[in-house]
Formats: structure tokens, sequence, C-alpha cells
């Protein structure tokens, strides 16, 4: 059985689970019911697809074995010695209908996907499930769909996902080039270009972590947004006009994604200020994903993540001020780019052996605090419209993982000129998600009124 050794930042998502703070992202879909048994109809077809989808049939498997020194030039002649890390291989016992599930009725798909989203997946299994859920109305259902984020990034998910929805018109990815096989020791005749690359990385390395150290400096953050661990969670999602956020962003500058973070930085300070909290001094940092995969290749599996690191000017009560300070610190991480900067801290994985992984992961899971205050993630959808047994996807809510010390994510797509906001809390620590959900639509609301006066 052939395995593919998981990369340095997949094992690291792999060895900081907890059961407290499972390590899956996920998106809840809802569909148009076109019959009285759709749902149902649904669950069939996704446990029918999925068994031909080899993605989808991958286990991870803790092994023991020397590091791949293609993976870690860095270790040179030490790299051997490591071990302690993971594979993907093909389960020779994949059951989809462990993995697809029919639920009860629901009046409420974002409560039912929370109580979905604090079960952690099971580990010697295929990390991924699909949820159908039933609406009460008999007019629509859902779907959630939950992939271990060792298995794949938003955009490899969705992949995954698009795999056992209705087919549907896609672009043909252009093959990547086949790496010759290498050996477990390096070429000699390229010994100085892994030189200079082996000094160009720790030269990255130290660049990231002085500027990890100078970021930790001065948090500014609410205790609003910090929470003891309670595997407990909770879902909320709002669907917001794309065409209000054109106009903003035609208005003032910038991009959508400046917009869009702008308008969670608004929604925080109300949230805050009704709650009681309030928002004067904070600032609280947000780590904005950025994928590091080409675009129109077709797609690895695992993760290619790097990130910005941008302070929320939640304490700014102009909202078009919190608008520019944004777009500001995005273009000063654009200019420095995704592989510098403290945002880039997941690059450090690279750099870390094997066995640090498994032995770390733990303590690594408990900085996460340390590093950022809240994710803020961007999950492209295609344009077209998607179909599961003929009934039209109308909302996609994407959910991101949950940080440990941390009480909140919020993640975000645009699909068919809306953009859904997905919102993920420790439910004991934010009884009131939908009160934050409420101040995203507010801010999307003040910001356009404050553009056209």
């Amino acid at each position: 059985m052939t395995s593919d050794l998981l990369a340095p930042l997949d094992l690291a998502f792999w060895n900081i689970e907890s059961p407290e703070h499972p390590m899956h992202l996920g998106a809840l879909g809802i569909f148009t019911a076109t019959s009285p048994a759709a749902a149902r109809h649904a669950a069939d077809l996704l446990a029918a697809r999925a068994a031909g989808v080899p993605g989808l049939r991958m286990r991870i498997r803790d092994i023991w074995r020397p590091l791949d020194l293609r993976r870690s030039p860095a270790f040179g002649l030490l790299g051997p010695l490591a071990f302690g890390g993971a594979a993907r291989e093909a389960a020779p016992d994949f059951e989809p209908l462990d993995h697809v599930r029919l639920h009860a009725p629901a009046a409420d798909f974002h409560a039912a996907a929370g109580a979905l989203m604090q079960r952690p997946l099971e580990r010697d299994r295929p990390p991924w499930e699909a949820h159908v859920v039933p609406g009460t109305e008999g007019t629509s259902f859902a779907v959630l769909f939950k992939f271990h984020h060792a298995l794949a990034d938003g955009l490899r998910a969705l992949t995954l996902a698009a795999a056992i929805l209705d087919p549907m018109e896609m672009p043909t990815p252009r093959p990547r080039p086949e790496e010759p096989a290498r050996g477990l020791l390096p070429d000699l005749t390229k010994l100085p270009e892994l030189v200079r690359g082996t000094l160009s990385d720790v030269g990255r390395a130290l660049d990231i972590g002085t500027s990890v150290a100078r970021a930790s400096l001065g948090v500014r953050s609410s205790p609003a947004l910090v929470s003891e661990p309670t595997g407990t969670r909770s879902v909320a999602g709002v669907a917001v006009d794309l065409d209000e956020i054109h106009m903003i962003r035609k208005s003032v500058g910038g991009t959508v994604n400046d917009v869009l973070i702008a308008v969670v930085a608004g929604a925080l300070r109300r949230w805050l200020d009704e709650r009681g909290d309030g928002s004067e001094g904070v600032a609280p940092r947000a780590l904005i994903p950025v994928s590091r995969r080409r675009p129109r290749t077709a797609h690895p599996q695992g993760n290619r993540l790097s990130g910005y690191l941008v302070r929320l000017p939640v304490d700014d009560p102009d909202p078009l001020a919190r608008l520019t300070a944004v777009r500001t610190a995005m273009d000063r991480n654009k200019e420095a780019g995704p592989h510098r900067g403290a945002g880039a801290v997941a690059l450090l994985a690279d750099h870390v052996p094997a066995l640090g992984h498994r032995l770390g992961g733990p303590v690594v899971g408990q900085a996460a605090r340390l590093l950022f205050d809240i994710l803020v993630t961007s999950v492209p959808l295609p344009g077209i419209g998607m179909k599961l047994g003929g009934c039209p996807l109308t909302e996609v809510y994407p959910l991101a993982p949950l940080a440990r010390g941390q009480a909140l994510a919020v993640a975000v797509s645009t699909f068919r000129g809306r953009v859904h906001y997905g919102l993920v809390a420790d439910a004991k620590a934010v009884p009131d998600l939908d009160l934050l959900a409420g101040a995203l639509t507010a801010e999307v609301a003040e910001l356009g009124a404050a553009c056209v006066s």
C-alpha cells in the first residue's frame, strides 16, 4: 500500500488537535428541496459518489520513519534521524455510509451545525463527514461538510465536496510537471543550490520569528475573544449583498477583501459595545490566511498556506477610517509578501522535524493566543451554480476551526451575488453569537451610508 508523507503544516494540524479543539474546517450549504424526499435522496447520492473519489478514501496514519530531506533541507545530515511523522494512504475498508449521515429535521440549520462541529472526526477513518439535515418546513435542506485541516485547506476541501455534488462544467486545470524521483540523500551536484536555499530558509525563519515577537508586544485584544477550553461550539451565519460591497470598494478604493475585513472590525466594535465589554483601546490581531497554491493548476493534497497579520481597528469610531486602516495594513503586508512577517508563522512548520511536531503539538496548540487573537479567512467559491440531486445550492457558509484559547473564528465566501459570513464560536464563551451576526449586517449598512453621505 503506497503512502504519501504529510507535509509539515499538515502534520502540525494533525498533532495540535485535542478533544476540546478539533481541527476540522467545514461548510454549511443550504439547498432548495425539490421534493419531500430530497434530503434522503441527497444523502444517498453523497454516499454513492464518495466511493468513487480517491481523495475521500484517504486516512491519516501515524508512522515512524526517517524525515524526507526534500521536505526539510535545513536539517541536512540530521534529517534521517528525525522520526514520528504521519502519512495519507487509501483506507482498505473505506465505507462511505460511515461518513454520510441523514439527521432528523431541524428548524435552525446553524444551530444544528454548531452541535455537529463540536464533535471531533474519527482519526482512524478518512477524516471527513457529510451531514444532511432536512428543514422542518420541507422546502429546504442543509449539508454540513467537515474536513480535517490535515487533509485539506479551504480550496482542497471545496474540490473534494464539489466532486460529490452534481457534475458541473469546470475549467480544466493545467497539470503540474512531475518532479523526478529523488532518494533520501540530496543530489551532490546540487549542493551549492541546497546550501543557498538552506541559508535563505534560515533567514526567513529568523525574520518571521522576529516579526512574531514584535507582534506580541502591546497586545490590545478583548476578554470577549478569549476562551478556556470547553469543547462546545455554536455557529451563526449572515448573507449580505455583494453589490453593496462593490459599491463601498469603488467609493473608497482597495479590494473587496479589504472591505470584508473592515466589516468584521466594525461588527466586533458594535458587538463588544452592545454586550458591555467595550471597544475602547481594542485592536485585536487578525490572522488572514493566504493560499500559496498556484491558480489554475492541479491541486495537490494538503495545505499550502501562509498568512498576513492585521490589527483590526475596532477602537476607531469612524467606519471609513477603519476601512482605510485595514487597507493600509493589507497593502503593507502584500508589499512584504506572504513569506515574511508575523502572519507567515505557518511557514515555520517547514523547519520543524516530524518528531518535533509529534511531541510539540500540544504546546503549539496552546500558544495560538500568543500569535493572534482571531482568525478571519476567505474561501473562494466558483461563480457557477451548484446542485445536489437537482436541488440548487442557494447559500454557503464557510466554517473555520477554532484555535485553542480563542473564542471566535470568522470565514467568508462570495457565492451567486451574496457574501456569506460563517461564524464559529465557543458556545459557552459566546452565548450571543447571533448578536455578532446582526452586527455584520448593520456594519455593511453603515459603511454604505458613509460612502454616499
